[in-house]
């Protein structure tokens, strides 16, 4: 029997579901929309989440389209070798593995220092707690993590709806302003640093393109991406016209730049301090869940790749007897990288958010955002047999264009305010290090993919085609959410 993944477990909200919880909604409202605003001093943060979510929906549908054809797990992966050609999908699945791994692993130190103001103690030790529970649930079926992550999610946007009632209820000044979303407070210095911030923050809704062999509907892969990455930027883009009323538009940097304000935990509180401390519960559990979803994508990408042997075939193990189950080996894999970084993290001495969070969640999302670029492009390019009889121009030509023009000014933005979405000092070269890390890799994946195709032809011809035909994997009996 092929080896593959449990097909027809996870319904069109589970995908979803994966997608949204990678994003972290609560993590983005209590980090990352304080932390830009302190950071840029843009007024019109939540114009800016509305042009970057429109841009990155761009940029999804052909990656969606692309990843609904292929039904592989290691999208970018099989994507770039069906459209572009082999040595580009090998090349794409290392700046995959890289890039998730990093934002993956990034939550960890999140998670240790949340945990160690809270309760006390060293954060790797809380790390180490986190890493544990992420590995046992990534190795199990994915019905679990799926209920998991759904549970966390719906509490997590509970609470974001809470907090834009709370703000708008009681805005600052007696007075709802609308400053967070004129146009003009775009052409501001700051605006390259939200525009990178803004990226960074809906990062994860790709994962359904990775959960494409485990999906009921093949065709709710595209609604769930597109839909996701629509979604999430208009509850950001909410959460942070909330805050800018409550606390008042023209000073909500320099209170967000403030640590007594409490942002945006004091906004909650003018609806009783029992959502304060709910909010800090849930943000525990959402940082936990994030990090599941993005392991539960990184397995599938080193299982996708070790099942056409690109990596060792070992790692292609599942943890069924039927062979029709979760990723054990890609899981494993994770969990070791993981604690291998983390462990060089807290020998090093290293501030595990302003240094491992901040760096390693920043080459994460610079690294997607140059996969969604590649997989746009690739769609325009892919051959007849990829797109299918009923391919539209839509999909497959206008959409991507138009992404990748966008989606190039946004990469450039990111690029060039790399300093101040690290907190580096002003020209310093250390920021630069990280497209030089994503090229590296990239380069080193393209190196691989010739080796393969000089010493083993059987390896290289089957690069991102070794999808399980319809009937060599049997259905599961039951259906996750």
């Amino acid at each position: 029997m092929q080896v593959g993944l449990a097909r027809r477990t996870l319904t069109p909200f589970g995908l979803w579901v994966f997608g949204a919880a990678a994003s972290a909604p609560m993590v983005v409202l209590t980090g990352g929309i304080v932390g830009t605003y302190a950071t840029t001093k843009v007024t019109a943060l939540p114009l800016t989440f509305v042009v970057v979510a429109g841009t990155v929906a761009l940029l999804a549908v052909g990656y969606a389209a692309m990843a609904r054809q292929l039904g592989h797990p290691a999208a970018y992966y099989a994507i770039l070798a069906h459209g572009l050609g082999r040595s580009w999908g090998v090349a794409a699945g290392m700046v995959a593995l890289v890039a998730y791994n990093a934002i993956q692993i990034s939550l960890y130190g999140l998670f240790g220092a949340t945990m160690a103001a809270q309760l006390g103690g060293s954060w790797w030790v809380w790390a180490g707690l986190a890493l544990v529970v992420v590995g046992v649930l990534g190795v199990r079926a994915i019905m679990l993590s799926t209920r998991v992550l759904a549970l966390v999610l719906a509490v997590s946007l509970l609470i974001v709806a809470v907090f834009v009632l709370a703000g708008v209820g009681q805005p600052a000044g007696e007075e709802v302003s609308w400053v967070g979303f004129h146009v003009s407070g775009l052409a501001v210095s700051g605006i390259g640093g939200a525009v990178a911030f803004g990226v960074a923050a809906v990062m994860g809704f790709d994962a359904p393109g990775s959960l494409v062999e485990e999906a009921v509907d093949l065709r709710s892969v595209g609604r769930a991406t597109i839909g996701g990455v629509l979604v999430l930027g208009g509850v950001y883009a909410v959460a942070a016209f909330a805050m800018g009323v409550a606390v008042g538009p023209d000073v909500v940097s320099e209170v967000a730049a403030d640590p007594a304000s409490g942002l945006p935990f004091a906004v909650l509180a003018r609806l009783g301090n029992w959502w304060t401390a709910l909010a800090s519960v849930v943000l525990i559990f959402a940082i936990v869940t994030s990090m599941l979803a993005f392991h539960s994508v990184l397995a599938r990408y080193v299982f996708a790749m070790a099942r056409e042997k690109v990596l060792p075939a070992g790692l292609a193990r599942t943890s069924s007897a039927t062979r029709v189950s979760a990723p054990r080996g890609g899981s494993l894999m994770q969990t070791a990288v993981a604690v291998a970084v983390v462990g060089v993290f807290a020998v090093s001495g290293a501030d595990p958010v302003a240094v491992m969070f901040t760096w390693l969640s920043a080459l994460g999302a610079m690294g997607l955002l140059c996969l969604l670029l590649a997989a746009s492009v690739a769609a325009m390019t892919a051959p007849a047999r990829v797109r299918g009889p009923q391919a539209g121009a839509w999909e497959w030509r206008l959409a991507p264009a138009l992404g990748v023009l966008g989606g190039s000014v946004v990469l450039a933005l990111m690029v060039g305010n790399a300093g101040s979405l690290l907190g580096a000092t002003p020209g310093s070269l250390y920021p630069f290090l990280l497209p030089v890390i994503l090229l590296a890799t990239a380069v080193g994946g393209g190196v691989w993919a010739g080796h393969l195709r000089q010493a083993r032809p059987e390896v290289y011809a089957g690069i991102g085609r070794g999808t399980p035909k319809r009937h060599a994997v049997p259905d599961a009996m039951n259906l996750s959410i």
